[in-house]
């Protein structure tokens, strides 16, 4: 549904570049989600926008491509690459951002935002129909109808991001990019907005890619996912080898950072700081924070190694 070949990405600052994505290589398989996993600065939700191709001065992509693979009217296959894919948004891949008050303009009701929405990407309809259309829609989202009177401020944080997750999806596209979708909201909360995804994923048969630095989203909700460090894609694999046999150093030290039921052991940080992606070491960039690292780590770059069916990590440990 999705594929990314070698792509890299970069923001032009006054002093030079600041090399956010580096080479990022993986898939998207039809009706499965997909998570993106690491700490904050690591390059995720850039990744995203680029997946997106919603590319914006200073963002720019310097090297690789983006392909998103749907059907034509007639059935028929059809490829878009990164330049024309915002000639598929919202019909065919959608785009949940993060913090819903930013995208949602608080001066209109949400159901002004439905037909804006619509209309500007697939043309004016009857609004009287299109009304009927997003009412019946909510309600099976299990969302009351009232929040179409409501503008954005009246209405809590956990809800705007329900209505945002709504308007996303309701073109029933193929494929559904969610970042950081459950930031900001309580535990509560996010269950909700974790059952409506796999609710709406289940539904559309669709495939979903969610952008989380929590661990535990991940876990609840993914089939498949691949862990970022320092603007590289480090380790990819079926959820559950992540969380049971992590290989990367790096992701073995963030699952080990999660606390356990019954657990009562001190959890510690990963030691250090990420390099700077303005210029980023030679080598394995995780190597000054590893407690493994070698010479060799600290000079060349580890290559993809396959670790099990479907999972591969970038470590010189595994060579």
């Amino acid at each position: 549904m999705l594929k990314l070949n070698q792509v890299s990405a970069r923001y032009n600052i006054l002093t030079g570049y600041v090399k956010a994505v580096d080479k990022v290589d993986f898939e998207v398989r039809r009706n499965e989600i997909f998570g993106i996993a690491g700490e904050s600065g690591c390059g995720k939700s850039t990744l995203l926008k680029v997946m997106y191709d919603l590319i914006d001065y200073p963002l720019e992509i310097s090297s690789g491509s983006v392909e998103v693979h749907t059907t034509g009217k007639k059935g028929e296959p059809v490829v878009y690459r990164n330049g024309e894919i915002h000639k598929s948004w919202w019909k065919d891949i959608s785009y949940v951002p993060q913090g819903a008050m930013h995208v949602m303009n608080p001066v209109t009701r949400v159901k002004h935002q439905f037909f804006d929405t619509i209309s500007k990407f697939h043309g004016v309809k009857d609004k009287r129909t299109l009304e009927h259309e997003i009412v019946a829609y909510l309600k099976e989202l299990d969302l009351p109808p009232d929040v179409l009177k409501a503008y954005p401020h009246q209405l809590s944080g956990g809800m705007r991001q329900r209505v945002l997750i709504a308007l996303a999806t309701f073109l029933h596209p193929s494929i559904v990019l969610a970042d950081e979708p459950t930031t900001a909201l309580d535990v509560v909360v996010q269950r909700g907005i974790l059952t409506m995804l796999s609710q709406v994923q289940r539904k559309l048969q669709n495939s979903m890619v969610i952008v989380s630095h929590d661990m535990g989203v991940h876990y609840q909700i993914t089939n498949r996912m691949g862990i970022m460090y320092a603007g590289q894609l480090i380790e990819v694999g079926p959820t559950e080898q992540i969380f049971h046999a992590p290989q990367h150093p790096y992701t073995k030290m963030l699952i080990h950072a999660l606390p356990k039921i019954g657990d009562n052991s001190q959890k510690e940080g990963i030691p250090g700081t990420p390099p700077s992606l303005k210029n980023p070491p030679s080598g394995c960039r995780f190597a000054a924070r590893c407690p493994h690292a070698t010479d060799v780590c600290r000079i060349v770059e580890p290559e993809r190694v396959t670790v099990g069916e479907g999972h591969d990590a970038s470590c010189h440990l595994l060579l």
